[in-house]
């Protein structure tokens, strides 16, 4: 896929560096305006891990500014240690403003009462997936709670710093033959950064592909670190239009690890231009389509 500049990008979406600047109101608007159906099976979210600075209600205004409605909770925004009570309150608040708490994580497991806790807690908030990073031991005990509560586990990839599980390949080689509930959340900074093409690993996996982190990074090395998409080393486009290729239906999360005190223009910036590359991609499919 062709793809123009990053300049070019931020003209066509709307959005970007002066997102950061707009009124939330003015923001919002503009992104209702020029959103449209897409031709694609996946949905963009966020991951709450972004606004790791920030209290529930402001990760939720945030969000909202973005026109996202799809979030992936992470601890410091839902704790663990919430009681059922607390988590259906606290889920009641964020579905009152509009966006979808679709699923959890990163949580890691390293003992049965930490995957025990880690369902109770995704079945209180009604989540549908739980994205984390259980001890390989503990994957059978992991595999009848799947198959027990019908909610999916995704195991994410940390990279280069993460003995367990550093690429989609090494979760695909412990997954596949458990039960099809139990799968992958790619994430593509990180695979980058392991010195995979993360296109290849998302068509090789694609089967077992649950949920996916989307980022870019400054180098495909251990020592890459997040910027904005569009200025890293990702072939973010190649990565939609395989996710769009495979039919991929799950959720494309944000997790926009730069500028912690500060993310929202960053990450404004991020989902302008993975927006941009969605409409170009849209409008090059339905062209195919009616052969013009």
């Amino acid at each position: 896929m062709a793809v123009p500049s990053r300049r070019e990008f931020i003209r066509l979406t709307g959005c970007g560096l002066a997102a950061g600047a707009l009124p939330v109101e003015s923001f919002q608007k503009a992104e209702k305006e020029k959103r449209k159906p897409r031709s694609f099976s996946f949905r963009l979210g966020v991951a709450s891990y972004t606004f790791r600075n920030f209290d529930l209600d402001r990760t939720l205004s945030m969000v909202q500014s973005l026109g996202i409605d799809q979030l992936c909770l992470k601890s410091m925004h839902l704790p663990l240690e919430y009681s059922d009570e607390q988590i259906t309150a606290a889920v009641d608040k964020i579905r009152s403003t509009g966006i979808r708490p679709y699923g959890a994580g990163v949580i890691y497991m390293k003992t049965e009462s930490e995957v025990l806790q880690a369902f109770r807690y995704a079945k209180s908030a009604g989540l549908e997936i739980i994205i984390g990073v259980p001890d390989p031991p503990l994957l059978k005990i992991v595999e009848e709670h799947v198959r027990k509560q019908g909610i999916r586990l995704a195991i994410h990839n940390h990279g280069p710093d993460n003995d367990l599980f550093p690429t989609p390949e090494s979760v695909y080689r412990s997954v596949q033959d458990l039960d099809a509930g139990i799968g992958l959340c790619v994430d593509i900074g990180h695979t980058v950064r392991a010195g995979v093409d993360p296109c290849r690993a998302l068509r090789e996996c694609a089967g077992r592909v649950l949920d996916v982190h989307i980022k870019d990074v400054s180098a495909p090395s251990k020592e890459g670190n997040t910027v904005e998409i569009g200025r890293g080393v990702v072939d973010t486009a190649g990565v939609l239009e395989t996710l769009a290729k495979t039919g991929f239906s799950g959720v494309a999360a944000f997790e926009f690890e730069k500028d912690g005190d500060n993310p929202l223009p960053g990450l404004a910036e991020s989902v302008g231009f993975v927006r941009g590359v969605l409409s170009m991609m849209d409008d090059r499919w339905t062209a195919g389509r009616s052969g013009k």
